[in-house]
């Protein structure tokens, strides 16, 4: 007799956590992957040109460090970051008109890491989070992955407007706000100094964090500074500041901080204690050497007066691109620039036929946490040559043109 051993059908395998399974990838990413191809002009990335790092600084930075502290370089650190690092940034920070101490500072992955601790350290499933109305898309990936409920504050072409800020507190009762001041991703407007005053003061009498990002705010090329949400009065106590080395110097350095009151800085250590221990080492101090052996701003300045020409170029050739009634920013910095092509326009739909032209915008689409402005898209101008701005605008032109 054959006894026959039956048929083991193997269990399913456990699910994904729900903010896996409903959080999408970034469209940004998407669309870089399709425009690979060198051919393509790509207005859609947010890069900073590669062609203005200091590699040669940054290399002799690293040399410095490996050759004198190896064993040091070559450890583990501190969550909080290395002693000299965070001297360097409160000294910055300090002389741009926050006084700060290397205590008020935790080195972070990327201002994207300092986003994603805050997320953790503040944010319980089901509570609100305000954002500007179009928002940095990464940080709606942040709050929507820690099960946040989103809200976009209304405002208009200079940003969150304080009154509608204030009535929403009132009614939704928000754990914080996120906003992006200066040189928006991704609109590049600027909140102007008025309207952070009110921020401010609606934040410290509602009882409301600011997560104020300024990852962009160094690269000015016209117009004057604007201080910082963080300096104003009243803000001093539930105001984060984070900053990032990647516009500025490399994205590649993975270096960015964020400047919090001491309790939420310490919980956001805990947090980064369980996500990767600490930032780099070698990162660290070679940041640092750098900043002790170079000039920095006098870097920045050169990195700004090139943007500045690129961003002209792309100004001067959009009204021949777009088609008539499209209107769009002109930013006193930053990276990007934001167009809305006449009512009836989708530019996701768009999209395919512009890329067969061999060029790339983003759809605005994705940077809204709520109803989309389908007719909107970002177009990043500092990767580009002000000749292949010119080139990119004419095939951009020629494919909205092109029958459909």
């Amino acid at each position: 007799m054959t006894v026959t051993e039956p048929v083991r059908v193997p269990a399913p395998t456990p699910q994904f956590a729900a903010r896996a399974r409903t959080v999408g990838g970034s469209p940004v990413r998407d669309i870089l992957a399709v425009t690979a191809r060198p051919e393509v002009i790509n207005f859609a990335g947010g890069l900073p040109a590669p062609e203005l790092f200091d590699a040669d600084g940054i290399a002799a930075a690293y040399r410095t460090v490996l050759a004198g502290t190896p064993a040091r370089a070559l450890q583990y650190s501190t969550t909080e970051g290395e002693p000299a690092l965070r001297a360097a940034l409160a000294e910055r920070t300090t002389t741009r008109g926050l006084p700060t101490t290397p205590d008020d500072l935790l080195v972070t992955t990327g201002s994207q890491q300092a986003l994603s601790l805050l997320a953790t350290a503040l944010v319980e499933p089901g509570d609100t989070v305000l954002v500007e109305s179009p928002c940095y898309l990464a940080a709606l990936q942040a709050f929507a992955l820690a099960g946040a409920r989103v809200v976009a504050v209304p405002g208009d072409e200079h940003g969150i407007d304080p009154q509608a800020l204030d009535d929403l507190v009132a009614r939704e009762r928000p754990k914080l706000l996120y906003t992006v001041p200066t040189f928006q991703n991704p609109t590049g407007r600027t909140l102007p100094a008025a309207r952070r005053a009110a921020v401010a003061e609606v934040a410290a009498r509602r009882g409301l964090w600011i997560v104020e990002d300024d990852p962009y705010g160094e690269l000015r090329y016209a117009g004057t500074r604007v201080p910082w949400i963080a300096a104003h009065p009243g803000a001093e106590d539930r105001t984060v500041l984070l900053g990032s080395f990647s516009k500025v110097m490399a994205p590649g350095l993975r270096l960015g901080w964020l400047r919090a009151p001491a309790g939420l800085r310490r919980a956001c250590a805990v947090a980064k204690q369980a996500a990767d221990l600490h930032t780099p080492t070698v990162n660290q101090l070679a940041a640092a050497r750098y900043l002790a052996d170079n000039d920095l701003d006098a870097h920045v300045a050169r990195v700004a007066a090139v943007y500045g020409t690129r961003r002209d170029a792309m100004l001067a050739g959009l009204p021949d691109a777009l088609p008539d009634g499209s209107a769009w920013t002109r930013p006193d910095g930053g990276m990007f620039l934001w167009a809305r092509l006449p009512d009836g326009h989708d530019t996701t739909a768009l999209l395919p036929e512009v890329v067969r032209h061999d060029v790339a915008y983003v759809p605005g689409a994705p940077f809204y946490a709520g109803d989309p402005d389908r007719a909107t898209l970002r177009l990043c101008f500092v990767t580009q040559t002000p000749d292949e701005i010119t080139e990119g605008l004419r095939r951009l032109g020629n494919a909205l043109r092109s029958p459909r």
